[in-house]
């Protein structure tokens, strides 16, 4: 290749690179000051990189056919920087390219008034006002959350106060805890600094303190003790499912609302986010986020039933060992999960399917469902084959999905990828609930297989997050509202 055209390949490079430093400032102060949450096309821009901004510019060449250029989302955050904005999420991709497409003869500064008049002028309001949290339990799904909400500390209104754990018996307990927080095997390394405040038994995580309690149940706790009030909290146990025994936490000081992490029992309502959160009313006062796999799978399923219908189907989840079963064959009071997780794939049972109904009650009693267990230790998969109400074609299929992940009011829960490379190593981390992957898609006639992929961890971790908020009526606005 002639060295000329090499140079400026080079060149236009580190142009790119120098438009994407002036924008991390610009999106910092956005998030902080007016508690702006922006984004490219569904991925948020907060905290990142200069080499990730410009692969999320990238990816746009994945949906619009076309790379989105640097210079014209930076012309739109140094505006968006001189507007008074109330707290909101805004798309600065989508929004460059709704001007491109509809606004070519109207300045850039005139189309943003227009798009974003009603977001202008309004002060953060008492509805987002800061709320405590507390976490009880730290295990695998307690950790991620604490690192989402200290990393949305800048900007939320979610307050971190507390983890509560059982004693661990060590003297070095809160430097474990700090370790476990710091470092984690699947998510890699804490984006921050933490430190341990041996005096007040709490540790410090970029600038966050959280209270370290221990107590071996909730009728232990005193919260008010150490100023936590009006405090969601959130039940990693699943010790207790029930209204009586999440109950407990209730009665304890400086606690108004419990959310559990796992499919709840009796009358406690299943929240899916995207899907029946808004049925969350002021006197439920004890609510489920159902379980990763429920979050997965709902989301797709109810895109596909309003669209096409679904008759029947059976759900099969392929999903990563958990903590519930044995490294090495030993006693386990459930059928065949006593066998070594990392050795074997283990068939096993999963609620599910059935789970489905009481967040979308017009699917109850058309999906079965089951579940094996593999020796990978995050990242799972839903293979939903359905019987649809009306034919279609894998194209049809895939784009409406496709549409679905991009621009529809389930955009936080569906992704959408159509990378024939893709393995399950490359969804870790990912924030979506479930991630279609387009180019294993089987339709015939009315029968559709859809695959699902989904991080287990982190895409379950953030649905818990959007329904804390939910709970403590943390509700953002959502713009371009068209494209």
């Amino acid at each position: 290749m002639n060295p000329a055209v090499i140079d400026q390949t080079l060149l236009r490079w580190q142009e790119k690179e120098a438009l994407a430093e002036a924008m991390i400032p610009i999106i910092g102060r956005l998030y902080r000051q007016n508690r702006v949450i922006t984004s490219i096309y569904g991925r948020q821009i907060i905290n990142q990189s200069v080499i990730q901004l410009l692969k999320t510019h990238r990816f746009v060449r994945q949906v619009e056919g076309h790379e989105l250029s640097v210079n014209e989302t930076l012309a739109v955050l140094e505006l968006l920087n001189e507007m008074p904005l109330a707290p909101a999420h805004i798309d600065v991709g989508k929004l460059a390219l709704k001007h491109r497409r509809q606004g070519k003869d109207i300045p850039l500064r005139d189309f943003l008034n227009a798009e974003l008049a009603e977001l202008q002028g309004s002060a953060i309001n008492d509805e987002n006002a800061s709320r405590d949290v507390v976490l009880y339990g730290f295990g695998r799904i307690g950790r991620l959350l604490a690192r989402i909400l200290i990393e949305k500390a800048g900007g939320s209104p979610l307050r971190l106060r507390a983890i509560v754990v059982r004693p661990g018996g060590a003297d070095n307990d809160l430097v474990k805890r700090a370790s476990l927080l710091r470092r984690d095997s699947i998510h890699g390394s804490f984006e921050g600094t933490i430190s341990v405040d041996h005096e007040n038994n709490c540790l410090v995580a970029n600038g966050t303190t959280i209270q370290v309690i221990y107590a071996n149940d909730p009728t232990q706790v005193d919260y008010a003790r150490y100023g936590i009030r009006d405090a969601i909290l959130v039940d990693n146990t699943g010790k207790w499912r029930d209204r009586e025994g999440l109950g407990q936490h209730l009665k304890c000081a400086g606690i108004s609302r419990v959310l559990l992490t796992a499919p709840g029992k009796g009358d406690i309502k299943n929240i899916v986010h995207g899907i029946n959160h808004l049925s969350i009313k002021d006197d439920d006062t004890i609510v489920s986020a159902a379980s990763c796999t429920t979050n997965a799978i709902t989301p797709v399923l109810k895109a596909l039933n309003d669209r096409f219908g679904i008759e029947n189907g059976h759900v099969e989840t392929v999903h990563s060992y958990t903590n519930d079963q044995n490294l090495i064959d030993n006693y386990h009071k459930g059928e065949r999960r006593g066998r070594s997780a990392p050795l074997n794939m283990v068939l096993t049972e999963t609620g599910a399917a059935k789970a489905v109904a009481k967040a979308l009650p017009e699917l109850e009693g058309k999906l079965t469902g089951n579940a094996i267990r593999v020796p990978t230790p995050n990242v799972s998969m839903a293979i939903l084959n359905l019987n649809l109400q009306s034919e279609t074609t894998k194209d049809e299929l895939n784009n409406f999905l496709r549409e679905t992940s991009l621009y529809s009011d389930l955009h936080k829960q569906v992704d959408y990828t159509h990378s024939p490379e893709a393995v399950s190593s490359d969804f870790v981390g990912n924030r979506k609930t479930g991630i279609v992957d387009s180019g294993a898609t089987i339709v015939t006639g009315n029968r559709a297989i859809v695959y699902v992929w989904y991080d287990n961890e982190a895409g379950y971790s953030a649905q818990v997050i959007r329904t804390v908020q939910d709970m403590a009526g943390i509700h953002y606005r959502v713009y371009p509202q068209e494209l």
